[in-house]
């Protein structure tokens, strides 16, 4: 590897590397510093003046999934320098970086891990010959002969490929389809997760980000959707520099390389992930450095628009009018044209798969519920309650379980579409529709606790407590379907928006674009840092097509359509003291009712008095388990299926049990259910009841060993591997248990 890149990778050539990347960012930035004046002033007007959503229903958790352990399991890797599969131990934490250890005894020593890699900006790919096609067309001319040695050989039939278009790749493969699924899912997760890199809460440097780079990219003619604006500030500037870098790359040292076509891929992949690293690496200190210095000046921006904030509106009420008296005709005549008849069409296909995945969430948490329910009359009541809610808890982070929700967002397709509005991929409204579904199942699953817990403080029975449940269940069914309506409203409103915009700047632009200019002195000198004319051209753009997308989504809730809300239904008020209940501490219910799984359900061994809360408190609880131990047989042999004797599918067959367990206690069932969960963790008709391990309860650590949990963070550097020094942070511990449900510490 180190003769390719010092042959290809001389001095000269990553000194133009170097130059090239310091241009690309610099024009960059230049954007930036502009969106940046303009996004502080849109945040402190929102402030002011407020925005007209309707008020959620649901209650959100502050701090989810803290100190968790996703996954964990047995896995074969590649490795590069060897090319040999080595069986790794891993396990994905709550940041969602898949951490790589030696073995499973390195991680029981507490050994760093050999590698944590963030997912950003990675497909998956489940078969060698779909990886040996993207290789093949990454560099043309390098397409490998029938019945020549190809590039990768796997040992088994069921690999698990993450492949980066400028990044390195990696190679897993696991003994058993059933694993391959339940693999996929979780770095299907990891990969969702760390794509919703920036931010949400940042109201001002993420959309300066974004804008930024929007701006940057219809500079160079490139509108419509950019599948790589994924991951962190600085993992997607070097996904921009890349963009325009790469292809110069490839046409200068394709021809130099030597070799076979397989390894003259193999060499490319290298000399690609090394000029990835390069540029990351100066990304992040100019990024950093721009950042800075806007940051330092932001303190002065923020006086001048607070004194100025009613002359800067009015300032740019009169740039938009005299724009819009521009363009207005022009846009009009564009929207009828050439999208106004394609928005219901359009509207349709997302609203299909969108609203059949909610409605699935909106079963499984049903499901989920009535299960305990079930459960609790069955097996000893109140004293199982804190066993079963720590697994509730993190339902929306249970990647096998919340996968039959993500799944229905497959199918979206804009057939005939996606050329006409150059639309790259739907991946991106799929992600978005998918995280929208994870937190709405963690806002009804944290709204259904809050309202359990303050029922709890009355004392009730058994008996009592069914009832309850079955009454909270419904209430706040009510408020998801409700939330949902509105989740699902706007995010057709963002993506109709996200989908016509460019395709209507991009027909405008031959005739309106270069006449913006003299727009520029309608702009006080002193409000230039706050008031652009391209982005008050882009937001007359958009309310010329806003009307015609309002009315649809409308005219589709009027319909009915897919449980949609009409925007007359608004709930106001309806618990105006259920938001007082989220402002107290998080409830530990394995803490406060006994039933950790470390325990079996019962009380918890005591913490020494010397230890502090925040000790007390910090306790990696895993969602979901694929450990075994390797004496046992192989890593991939699965375990029996914990079966409920009876497990309803239907939702009016769960309510008919339930009403019937409430009149008459049944007997305990052969088997627990696994959190309500029937049997069957995956979703996949694949995965067979033997080849599915069940999921293992949740975990606790030893109060002294509490203090060392810091889950190893994972490295956006190089959307890749990250050898840790020896000086690393501990691993973190859990239990788990093995196929025959004996738990196992370490």
């Amino acid at each position: 590897m180190g003769d390719v890149l010092s042959t290809h990778l001389d001095d000269s050539r990553r000194q133009y590397i170097s130059e090239k990347t310091r241009k690309i960012l610099t024009e960059f930035l230049r954007f930036y510093e502009d969106q940046y004046g303009v996004a502080l002033f849109n945040s402190m007007r929102h402030e002011i003046e407020g925005t007209g959503l309707p008020q959620a229903q649901l209650l959100w958790r502050k701090v989810p999934l803290d100190e968790r352990i996703i996954f964990s399991g047995n896995l074969f890797q590649h490795q590069e320098d060897n090319k040999k599969w080595r069986n790794r131990f891993s396990l994905v934490p709550h940041n969602y970086g898949l951490v790589l250890y030696e073995n499973k005894v390195a991680y029981e020593r507490q050994v760093p891990p050999r590698a944590v890699i963030n997912s950003a900006g990675y497909k998956i790919l489940t078969s060698v010959d779909q990886y040996l096609e993207l290789v093949g067309n990454s560099l043309p001319g390098t397409t490998s002969k029938s019945g020549s040695a190809p590039i990768l050989k796997c040992p088994t039939q069921f690999p698990l490929i993450l492949w980066h278009p400028s990044a390195r790749h990696y190679y897993f493969c696991m003994m058993t389809e059933a694993e391959q699924d339940k693999w996929q899912a979780v770095l299907q997760d990891c990969i969702r997760h760390c794509n919703n890199g920036i931010p949400e809460d940042s109201k001002v440097e993420g959309p300066a980000f974004t804008d930024a780079i929007r701006m940057y990219r219809q500079s160079k003619e490139l509108y419509g959707t950019w599948e790589m604006l994924c991951g962190n500030e600085v993992q997607i500037l070097s996904n921009l520099v890349m963009e325009e870098l790469g292809p110069e790359l490839k046409v200068e040292l394709g021809p130099r390389l030597k070799g076979k076509p397989q390894e003259r891929q193999r060499q490319w992949i290298q000399i690609s992930d090394a000029v990835y690293r390069m540029v990351y690496e100066q990304a992040a200190a100019q990024f950093e450095a721009a950042l800075s210095k806007l940051q330092l000046a932001r303190p002065a921006m923020e006086a001048v628009i607070r004194t100025d904030m009613d002359q800067i509106i009015t300032s740019k009420e009169h740039l938009a009018s005299k724009i819009r008296a521009f363009i207005l005709p022009k846009a009009e005549v564009c929207v009828r044209n050439h999208v106004q008849p394609y928005i219901p069409s359009i509207l349709e296909a997302l609203m299909v798969p969108t609203s059949q995945g909610f409605t699935e969430v909106r079963d499984v948490f049903f499901k989920e519920v009535t299960d305990m329910n079930l459960n609790i009359i069955n097996e000893g009541g109140i004293d199982k309650l804190g066993e079963y809610m720590e697994k509730l808890s993190q339902l929306a982070y249970h990647p096998l379980k919340m996968q039959s929700c993500y799944e229905k967002m497959e199918p979206l397709r804009l057939d005939g579409l996606q050329q006409r509005f150059d639309v790259s991929s739907t991946s991106v409204f799929k992600q978005r529709a998918q995280i929208h579904m994870r937190e709405q199942m963690d806002n009804a699953v944290y709204t259904f606790e809050t309202l359990l817990h303050q029922e709890l403080g009355k004392g009730p029975t058994k008996e009592e407590l069914c009832k309850s449940i079955q009454r909270i269940l419904e209430r706040v069914l009510k408020k998801y379907d409700y939330d949902s309506s509105s989740v699902r409203k706007r995010f057709f409103r963002e993506a109709l928006l996200q989908i016509t915009i460019p395709f209507l700047l991009k027909k405008l632009a031959p005739t309106c674009k270069s006449e913006l200019p003299r727009f520029q002195e309608l702009i006080f000198e002193d409000f230039a840092r706050f008031i652009l004319v391209e982005n008050t051209y882009e937001e007359v753009v958009l309310q010329t097509v806003m009307k015609d997308i309002l009315q649809a989504v409308k005219e589709a809730a009027v319909q009915r359509k897919h449980n949609l809300y009409r925007d007359s239904v608004v709930m106001h008020n309806s618990d105006p003291n259920l938001h007082l209940l989220a402002e107290g501490a998080p409830v530990d219910w394995g803490e406060e009712f006994g039933g950790g799984s470390g325990n079996g359900g019962g009380p918890r061994p005591a913490v020494p008095e010397a230890a502090p809360t925040s000790e007390k408190q910090r306790r990696a609880k895993q969602v979901v388990s694929m450990v075994r131990d390797e004496e046992a047989g192989p890593p991939f042999e699965a375990g029996p299926e914990l079966l409920s004797p009876a497990s309803p599918d239907s939702v009016t067959e769960l309510r008919g049990l339930l009403a019937q367990d409430l009149r008459v206690e049944s007997p305990p069932p052969a088997g627990p259910l696994l959190n309500g969960a029937p049997a069957q963790e995956s979703a996949r008709p694949a995965a067979t009841p033997e080849a599915s391990p069940p999921a293992s309860p949740l975990q606790q650590l030893p109060p002294g060993k509490a203090a060392d949990l810091e889950p190893p963070k994972p490295s956006d550097q190089e959307t890749g591997e990250q050898v840790s020094s020896p000086g690393g942070r501990p691993a973190i511990h859990t239990t788990t248990e093995d196929s025959a449900g004996v738990q196992t510490e370490f």
